[in-house]
């Protein structure tokens, strides 16, 4: 029997020069992204490139649209100055929205993120947010935008990206997705408000060093976003982090699948510490209780309170970090930051650092406009 020869696997085929080309540009635009505006002489060192193939694809590039001369180096040398390039920052618009149950906050940028304007819009018809959304983006001098992202409170189904409702949202919250939708000539994505607000976390806030951590949201109520292992978890129906519906002791029922008033929304949203405060004979806003000026009883209370939902979130994910976020997890800051910790430490044998918030409530609209530009640079340059 002739013994069987041994497969060797095939070597990899070169890649094609279009091929190549396409991955070093690829490589000079995220530079340009993360890095400029830079000399065709820093891509050269960046990227390891030679300086004709830099050459070729500096040119290919600003041929394109996609990079420009923005200045000169200021290097004191013999000769003309290096030109400088940068990505076309007017390319393309973006628009942000941070939609809450009662105002719309939309933010339009460029396509490096810079700010060129801003509203507040009202509460209502959709129509009426689309059209003040709409002249948002013509004050900033766009035509037309080419990415919207939304961020809101409720189930974002994936796939289909359909906002459902799961906390009451009034109708108009609900169609303002579809509305523009309609009316923009734009790609419009629609992302839970916890979720964003972890992205944003991540890339800018407390969880900067952090591939695993739970965001456990602070507000009017109460939701978390999970990421492990670098990825946002969103669950099958994108209702990964739904925790106002965690049933724990001390609310007097059970939550509902309509209802999350006997779950731990009602020991953790708004409302709930409102009331935890005036027991504890503090009658001024909710973000002063929080931020101590309650006292530390109340401190206390609270902070079994919110043990109680990350003790369920470390048994269950052990993310290794949790994240007060939100307006009220600003508030408490590091003070209640610790306290959580102390009483999470006594509740699972799970080592779990608990961290606060360094954005806020402003989480969301700055994870909706990185998730705008991220959307649109991939769309513009490529994956």
């Amino acid at each position: 029997m002739t013994p069987a020869k041994a497969l060797t696997p095939a070597a990899p085929a070169p890649a094609s020069p279009s091929t190549a080309r396409a991955i070093n540009d690829r490589l000079a635009l995220r530079l340009l992204q993360e890095s400029g505006p830079l000399t065709a002489a820093e891509l050269k060192t960046r990227t390891g490139l030679s300086r004709p193939s830099v050459a070729d694809l500096v040119e290919r590039l600003t041929g394109a649209g996609l990079i420009e001369v923005v200045g000169e180096s200021g290097e004191q040398r013999r000769g003309p100055n290096a030109r400088v390039y940068g990505i076309v920052a007017r390319r393309a618009h973006l628009a942000a929205l941070d939609v809450r149950t009662d105002s719309v906050t939309a933010v339009v940028t460029d396509l490096l993120g810079r700010t060129l304007a801003q509203a507040d819009l009202p509460a209502g018809a959709p129509a009426d947010a689309v059209a003040a959304l709409l002249h948002t983006a013509r004050t900033a001098g766009a035509d037309s935008l080419h990415t919207v992202v939304v961020g809101a409170p409720g189930l974002v189904a994936p796939g289909t990206g359909e906002l459902r409702d799961t906390t009451g949202l009034p109708a108009w919250h609900r169609d303002l997705v579809a509305a523009l939708q309609r009316s923009l000539p734009a790609e419009v994505a629609v992302e839970n408000e916890t979720n964003l607000a972890a992205l944003a976390e991540q890339r800018l806030g407390a969880a900067r060093d952090l591939d695993s951590f739970v965001l456990l949201w602070l507000g009017a109520g109460v939701g978390a976003a999970v990421v492990l292992d670098g990825r946002l978890r969103r669950g099958a129906s994108g209702g990964a982090g739904e925790i106002g519906f965690l049933p724990v002791p001390g609310t007097g029922g059970l939550p509902s699948a309509t209802d999350c008033g006997g779950g731990f929304h009602a020991l953790a949203g708004r409302d709930a510490v409102t009331a935890l405060a005036r027991l504890h004979g503090f009658d001024g806003p909710v973000e002063q209780a929080v931020s101590g000026a309650a006292g530390e009883p109340f401190l206390d209370a609270l902070a079994e309170r919110l043990a109680l939902g990350a003790a369920a979130v470390a048994a269950v994910l052990d993310p290794g970090c949790v994240v007060l976020g939100g307006e009220l997890g600003l508030a408490g800051g590091p003070l209640l930051a610790a306290r959580v910790a102390g009483r999470l430490a006594a509740l699972t044998p799970l080592p779990t650092e608990v961290r606060a918030t360094v954005l806020g409530g402003a989480a969301v609209l700055a994870g909706a406009r990185l998730a705008a530009r991220e959307s649109a640079q991939e769309a513009l340059f490529g994956g």
